[in-house]
C-alpha cells in the first residue's frame, strides 16, 4: 500500500491530493480571486496567497482523505513550469513535510501531471485508461502540445505553439470583448448562444505540427477595433456571435493538427488534457471526430483539467514505485521541458 500527498501551486491555485495505490482519496483546491481586478495573475500576490492557503488546504485533503499524517508515504510537489514564487511556496512546504516525516521527497513535471491526469482511478467507477502509445493534445493557459505517450516517463512532442498557447488566446480575445480574468470559461458560455460562422477569422499556417496563435490574437484586435470605428456598439450586439467565431477558429487550429498528428503516427488513441480541455465545444468536437474517425478517446474530468493537485500526486505515485526521489537540494524551476 502506498499513500502519496500531492502538493501543486505553479500559478494562483493552491492544490494538495492524496492517492492510494493510485485511487484519489481527495483533491482540496483553494482559489485566488485577488487576481480579477488586475486582469491577470500577479505574480507576487500569487505566491502570497499560497503561503496563507497551503497549510489549510493540505490539512483539508488529509482530513477529507479520512487518514493521518503519518500514514502518508511519500511527498510529491510541481517542480516547474510555472511561476517561481508559486512554486517556490509548494516546494519548500513539500521539503519540510519530507524532512519532517522522514519521507522520499518526488519532484513532478508540471506537464507530465496534466498527461498522466488519465491514470486517476476514483472510486466505484469503471477506470477507462489509455494503452500506450497515446497521443495527447495538452492545451492550457501557458502550454499547447502534441505528445506521444509511450510510457508513463517516456514522452515525445511532436508538435507545440511557437508564441502563444490555446489558453492565452482564449483568455486575451475575451479580454478585447471586455470580459474579466479569467476569459476563457466566459467565451466558451457566450459562445453556446452564438453563432460560430457569424464571422470568419484567417488561421496561421505553421508548418509541420507545430501552433502559432499570436497572429490570431492580432487579427481578432484588429476585426474588433476596426468595426468599433463604425459601431460603437458592436461589441454588445455581436458578443455571443464573435465568442462563437473566435472560439470555433481556435478550436480548428488545434483539430487541424491533431488529425495530422493521427494520420503521420498511425495512432488512434486520443487524450486531451490541460485547462483549455474543460472547453465544451472543444469536447463536443472531439467527440464528433471521434465517432467519424474510429478514434478511441480520454477526456479528463473537469475538475482535473484545471491545475489541480491529483495530477501530481497520481505522478509522483507512479516515481514513488520507481524510487524516483530527490534530495532536500531541489529547486523549483520556472521553465522546465516535458
Amino acid at each position: 500500500m502506498s499513500i502519496i500527498l500531492g502538493i501543486e501551486s505553479s500559478c494562483d491555485d493552491t492544490s494538495a491530493a492524496i492517492i492510494k495505490d493510485g485511487f484519489l482519496l481527495s483533491n482540496a483546491i483553494a482559489n485566488q480571486d485577488v487576481h480579477k481586478a488586475y486582469g491577470g495573475v500577479v505574480p507576487e500576490l500569487a505566491s502570497r496567497a499560497h503561503q496563507q492557503n497551503i497549510i489549510p488546504v493540505v490539512d483539508h485533503a488529509i482530513k477529507e482523505a479520512n487518514i493521518s499524517k503519518d500514514d502518508i508515504d511519500g511527498i510529491a510537489f510541481t517542480r516547474g513550469p510555472g511561476l517561481l514564487g508559486s512554486l517556490i511556496v509548494g516546494t519548500s512546504f513539500a521539503k519540510g513535510f519530507s524532512l519532517a516525516k522522514n519521507i522520499p521527497l518526488i519532484e513532478v513535471n508540471h506537464l507530465q501531471g496534466h498527461i498522466l491526469v488519465h491514470f486517476i482511478k476514483l472510486l466505484a467507477e469503471k477506470n477507462k485508461k489509455p494503452t500506450f502509445p497515446f497521443l495527447c493534445l495538452l492545451v492550457s493557459g501557458g502550454h499547447s502540445q502534441i505528445v506521444i505517450v509511450k510510457d508513463y516517463f517516456d514522452m515525445e512532442i511532436i508538435g507545440q505553439t511557437i508564441d502563444d498557447a490555446a489558453g492565452e488566446a482564449f483568455d486575451k480575445c475575451a479580454k478585447i470583448l471586455g470580459l474579466p480574468y479569467p476569459g476563457g470559461p466566459l467565451i466558451d458560455k457566450l459562445a453556446q448562444t452564438g453563432n460560430e460562422n457569424a464571422f470568419k477569422f484567417t488561421k496561421p499556417r505553421i508548418k509541420n505540427l507545430d501552433y502559432s496563435f499570436s497572429g490570431l490574437k492580432t487579427a481578432f484586435l484588429y476585426f474588433i477595433r476596426d468595426n468599433l470605428k463604425e459601431n460603437p456598439d458592436f461589441i454588445t450586439e455581436n458578443n455571443a456571435d464573435l465568442a462563437a467565431s473566435i472560439q470555433k477558429t481556435i478550436i480548428e487550429v488545434l483539430f487541424d493538427k491533431l488529425k495530422k498528428a493521427i494520420v503521420q503516427t498511425g495512432i488512434k488513441q486520443i487524450a486531451v488534457s490541460g485547462g483549455v480541455s474543460a472547453n465544451s465545444q472543444l469536447r463536443k468536437d472531439l467527440i464528433s471526430n471521434a465517432k467519424i474517425n474510429n478514434w478511441d478517446i480520454f477526456m479528463p474530468n473537469k475538475e482535473f483539467s484545471t491545475d489541480n493537485a491529483a495530477m501530481i500526486a497520481i505522478t509522483g505515485y507512479f516515481k514513488y514505485l520507481k524510487k524516483d526521489f530527490v534530495g532536500q537540494d531541489i529547486t523549483p524551476l520556472a521553465r522546465l521541458h516535458l
